[in-house]
């Protein structure tokens, strides 16, 4: 007599379970425990971040430990490392909020003020109230310098990714070498080699246009390393396929790779950017430091919010200080906006259409159906046209 047949329990694949939840939590809450314990009891730590660490050590072992009670090692060590990532980025997160949360409530008693945006420090001292002067010489110096620097790097940067990503050999090995190294480069190096060249040996005077020729060092490497990375990640059958059709190397790469990786190319703006943007000792070396508006890029000294905010930091009176973060705030500002600019420009990805998109696309292909029929031989009038190219008839997302 055969026995009673044996049910499998089913297994629960769902991502987040009831029991990791309160295995978190409780690990969470014993961790915070445990840690005033030993900073207030047992060893003799101070600090907020040694707080933090120590805590986040202590919830992964005690975690570890639960989890370790209810599941066997695979489930166990993917549920941990889950654990790590995730509280690495929530650390992360924490950390660029207390950055941007301090910046803006230190710098706030400046900001609130209009004049801080419409004038600059020529008849603000130390000891002026914050009703007076503000930091529009720096947002005018920070803007032409990005700007020189950009008109210098993009079409530098993008010409040098398009020939390291389309050709091959012992050159192109060298510059992509040279490449990598110099994005390791010191900025303070980047500033005194304009310096060198452009200050001393071409007596040129300290200038915005200096200061820009300084950060576009810095941000070259970085943008061709990146953008040459994307053009690397266009697949092949694209390229390959407009080539068989008989279009050139320069017609593949303008209509094909360009646009395919240009969500990718703003990206690596927008990372270069944010590079040369915050630079502050290759402007002091080669811009120089003014509290007055100079709206000339290529004469006299010439400020800049991360300078501007360096400077003012320093002053031992409360107005500067709050002169400086309020600086420091605009500066983080700007970044955003030129963040959103470039994700703008960038666009959305080869297959993520708008629908004004999709509809210009069926434009153009009712255009293409319309030209072939007038190029059809007279020896097959009334040959019909295949459903994939009948006006009006949608296109599907894989015969683009």
């Amino acid at each position: 007599m055969m026995g009673a047949p044996v049910h499998e329990e089913r297994r629960n694949t769902a991502t987040l379970r009831s029991e990791d939840v309160l295995a978190a939590l409780g690990a969470g809450v014993a961790a915070i425990c445990l840690t005033v314990l030993i900073f207030h009891w047992i060893a003799p730590f101070s600090g907020l971040l040694g707080f933090i660490v120590v805590a986040f050590g202590m919830f992964l072992a005690l975690y570890a430990a639960l989890l370790w009670l209810d599941g066997n090692g695979p489930a166990v060590r993917d549920r941990l490392m889950s654990a790590v990532v995730h509280g690495l980025a929530a650390l992360l997160l924490i950390a660029l909020i207390f950055v941007v949360t301090f910046t803006v409530g230190s710098g706030l008693k400046a900001l609130v003020h209009l004049n801080f945006f419409t004038q600059d420090l020529t008849h603000a001292g130390p000891l002026a109230p914050l009703t007076e002067g503000g930091a529009l010489h720096a947002v005018v110096g920070t803007l032409e310098q990005i700007g020189m620097a950009l008109a210098v790097t993009v079409p530098l940067g993008l010409l040098c990714a398009l020939f390291l990503s389309e050709t091959r050999g012992g050159f192109t090995r060298f510059v992509r070498t040279i490449v990598e190294a110099m994005t390791a480069l010191p900025s303070i190096v980047a500033g005194l080699f304009i310096y060198a060249t452009v200050v001393l040996l071409l007596h040129a005077p300290k200038s915005g246009f200096a200061a820009s020729l300084a950060i576009g060092v810095m941000m070259l490497p970085i943008m061709v390393r990146a953008a040459d990375v994307v053009l690397r990640l266009v697949p092949g059958p694209l390229k390959e396929a407009s080539l068989a059709l008989g279009a050139s190397r320069w017609q593949t790469v303008r209509h094909v790779v360009l646009p395919t990786a240009r969500p990718g190319l703003a990206t690596a703006i927008i990372l270069a950017t944010a590079r040369g943007i915050g630079e502050t000792s290759p402007v002091l070396l080669t811009a120089g430091y003014a509290t007055a508006l100079n709206a000339d890029p290529f004469h006299d000294p010439q400020a800049s919010l991360p300078l501007a905010t360096f400077t003012l930091i320093k002053s031992p009176q409360d107005g500067d200080v709050a002169r400086g973060y309020g600086t420091a705030a605009v500066l983080l500002a700007l970044v955003l906006l030129l963040f959103i600019i470039a994700r703008l420009i960038g666009g959305r990805g080869p297959l993520d259409l708008s629908a004004r998109q999709r509809r210009a696309r069926d434009r153009a292909s009712a255009r293409d159906v319309a030209r072939f029929a007038q190029r059809r031989p007279a020896a097959y009038p009334s040959a019909p046209l295949s459903s994939a190219v009948q006006p009006g008839a949608p296109v599907r997302e894989e015969e683009q």
